[in-house]
């Protein structure tokens, strides 16, 4: 009989042990119903045998009360949630950098500021009021575009930074990870509880998964291993360590595509372990689409629109000139080797070259072809219409200038590879007419001049306007070298036509030429550079295309030509790069220091004047200011450029379209991040229902455990009687 009284005693002591180890758990529960991250404990009973005869009660274990499934769900929508959150503050300092197109400060009203004042030009060109709002508005549009251009940069700056720091945090936290799966193992062998450390691992893989797009696996004994959505290693027996360089600075042309942004490596820094593509969620992925998509097409936006605008307006200040004329000007043509380079005139055109007294009145005059065929000027007589090489052009023009009274003047192309022209005589202005006709009072016209880039007798680039093919007098300057060219945004499955390329700089020929095969893509024309020492391409992803684009690995100025009958670069647009345009573009400085420089005034023919008629320049002749206000109202075509297709539009409406483009991106991220905060709260308040402290739930456990206790209290106290009765009974 004491052996089954022994029993009863030591069966209602378990009941005491384990009542008491649930209220250690409800008062645990109790004290952190207000902890992040914490996850109600759950004491699991189980019945002790012993022999087979029910011997009480036992703790079988300690549990979370975890929906596992749904804070995968939870994690999965958190990714998403931190892709745009961090998305959303760049977006609204890109809302403040373009505004509204009715803002003071905006490009479509400081492109109608600058076509009005040209516009005032026009009705007043002598006046000095005039021309100085005509100098200062073209300068306020080009700072703008610098400081826009410069904001972006600065964006994509702190974008690439802030990956540096989320990588550090990506490192920081598998350490954590990894060392609480070795304690977890650690613990569950020795029988200690886990659900702490779990709870630790979670709060980390919760915040993992809004750096990055993560997997989880967990394992029977108890770790979990972590790979990123595209199957590369985080979390297992040997951490991987995730590395990242930011830049020390970001330009227009920085990119990662072409190796000048560091990449995002799992493991050793090689090509095959950057995930910087890979990235599909979380901040880093909206870091990395801000930094190498988003800022990336605003900036080749404004290049676009601030290109197309230097381009157009250059076109028509160069057709005329200040008054009475020029007296020194340096184009902004690089010619790489203007000994080999030719240019031919349009059959039938030609170039009326004359010089003015401080009056406007003609000096002297001549025609480009008829210069350029005597024997008197230059190294002799050359062939009509040409092709003549740009030397040659040079030395007859110097030849000419100083035989007709600016005996000291020179024309020559620079160390830099421009034309430079000085007419070294104040009393004497230099000027350029085109025209439809080779005599005298012809047709005011664009000549068509034919440029031969490398001497081999194929025409690769045809250019309206002699002054304008130099650069002679341009309103807006970039001072790019032109060093890297790339290609209009192709498609991504563009096929090549066959052609052969031929690359050269101030020292030659670059390499042998490259043979580009019909149908190779973009990736393998791009490869093909590896085989030419100085010249390096990439593929360049934008919009919803991608750019080729070459460099010189030197940074010298290149030419990209093609054998005859080839079509490949014209079919890519190949083409000195515009992007950085709005980052460098400025007014000439003479022009912005002295404004009555700016053209407004176009050579006029007076057949009355003299025996046989002649040129000359009025001091209120508005041409040329006349043609540019209405090219500035009238429609332009834009290339394709970042998230904007190809259009006809006029430049007030594409800079609306950059604004609009930018504001609707915005506020679709917005609408966005609405839907998935109320999204991600509501999952969070489910898993929160289930694995949260409930104090009306821990109140009622605590009432049964204590009731449990008392009555084990209780039958401990009989049966100590019991053994008392029996101990006086002996």
């Amino acid at each position: 009989m004491s052996g089954t009284i022994t029993l009863a005693l030591r069966t209602a002591q378990s009941g005491l042990l384990a009542s008491q180890t649930a209220l250690e758990a409800v008062a645990n529960n109790v004290a952190n119903v207000n902890t992040e991250g914490y996850s109600r404990q759950i004491v699991n009973f189980e019945q002790r045998a012993v022999a087979g005869i029910g011997a009480g009660v036992q703790v079988a274990d300690f549990s979370r009360r975890v929906d596992e499934g749904l804070l995968k769900s939870l994690r999965f929508e958190l990714t998403s949630l931190k892709t745009l959150e961090i998305q959303d503050a760049y977006f609204a300092r890109t809302q403040e950098l373009f505004g509204s197109p009715g803002d003071n400060t905006s490009l479509s009203h400081l492109i109608n500021s600058f076509s009005a004042a040209i516009e005032s030009l026009a009705l007043a060109a002598e006046g000095s009021i005039e021309q100085r709002d005509t100098v200062r508005w073209a300068d306020e549009l080009a700072s703008q575009f610098q400081d826009m251009s410069r904001t972006i940069q600065e964006l994509r700056q702190q974008a690439d930074v802030q990956i540096g720091q989320a990588v550090e945090e990506i490192n920081d936290l598998v350490a954590r990870i990894n060392d609480l799966n070795t304690q977890i193992i650690r613990n569950s062998n020795t029988g200690l509880s886990v659900n702490d450390l779990k709870d630790q691992r979670d709060i980390h893989l919760n915040r993992l998964s809004e750096l990055m797009d993560i997997r989880i696996f967990s394992r029977s004994d108890g770790d979990v291993v972590v790979f990123t959505a595209s199957g590369r290693s985080l979390v297992d027996s040997v951490p991987g360590l995730v590395t990242h360089v930011p830049a020390a600075s970001v330009g227009a042309s920085t990119t990662h595509a072409e190796g000048n942004l560091d990449g995002i490596y799992i493991g050793p820094q090689i090509a095959g372990n950057d995930i910087t593509n890979d990235l599909r969620g979380g901040e880093l992925a909206g870091l990395v689409e801000l930094r190498d998509l988003t800022l990336t097409s605003l900036q080749s936006q404004i290049d676009e629109l601030a290109a197309e605008l230097r381009d157009m307006v250059n076109g028509y200040h160069n057709r005329g000139v200040a008054f009475p004329g020029l007296d020194s000007a340096t184009g902004s043509r690089i010619f790489v080797d203007s000994s080999l380079q030719t240019m031919t005139l349009g059959s039938g055109e030609d170039v009326v070259i004359a010089l003015f007294d401080n009056n406007g009145d003609q000096a002297a005059a001549t025609r480009l072809q008829t210069i350029m065929q005597s024997a008197s000027f230059g190294s002799g007589a050359q062939a009509a219409n040409g092709p003549w090489t740009i030397d040659e052009v040079a030395a007859t023009v110097e030849d000419w200038l100083q035989a007709n009274g600016a005996a000291s003047a020179t024309v020559a192309v620079n160390s830099a590879g421009q034309l430079a022209v000085n007419v070294n005589n104040t009393s004497l202005h230099l000027g350029f007419r085109d025209e439809a006709a080779t005599t005298n009072g012809s047709a005011r016209q664009d000549a068509s001049i034919a440029f031969d880039a490398n001497g081999d007798g194929t025409i690769d680039e045809t250019v309206s306007g002699f002054s304008y093919f130099f650069g002679l007098n341009d309103l807006f300057v970039d001072n790019m070298p032109e060093n890297i060219h790339e290609t209009n945004v192709l498609d991504n499955g563009f096929t090549a036509t066959a052609a052969t390329l031929t690359f050269r700089n101030a020292g030659g020929v670059i390499g042998a030429p490259l043979a580009i095969n019909a149908g190779d893509s973009l990736a393998t024309i791009a490869a093909a550079f590896d085989n030419i020492t100085g010249l390096s391409a990439s593929v360049v992803p934008e919009g919803a295309g991608s750019r080729i684009r070459i460099a010189s690995d030197d940074g010298a100025s290149i030419t990209v030509t093609q054998a005859a009958g080839n079509t490949l670069l014209n079919d890519i647009g190949m083409h000195v790069i515009e992007t950085g345009v709005a980052s460098n573009i400025s007014v000439r400085s003479d022009i912005l220091s002295q404004p009555n420089r700016i053209s407004r005034a176009a050579l006029q023919w007076d057949a009355s004047k003299g025996a046989a008629g002649a040129y000359f320049v009025s001091v209120g002749d508005a041409t040329v200011a006349h043609e540019m206000a209405e090219a500035l109202r009238g429609n332009n075509s834009f290339d394709g450029a970042g998230s904007l297709t190809p259009m006809v539009v006029s430049f007030s409406d594409y800079a609306a379209s950059i604004v609009s483009g930018n504001a609707t991106a915005a506020e679709t991220n917005a609408t966005q991040l609405v839907f998935q905060d109320a999204l991600v709260s509501n999952l969070k308040q489910k898993s929160d229902t289930i694995s949260g402290v409930n104090l009306d739930e821990e109140m009622s456990e605590m009432i049964l455990f204590q009731q449990a206790f008392s009555a084990s209290a209780r039958l401990v106290g009989i049966i100590q009687e019991m053994f008392d009765a029996l101990e006086r009974a002996v």
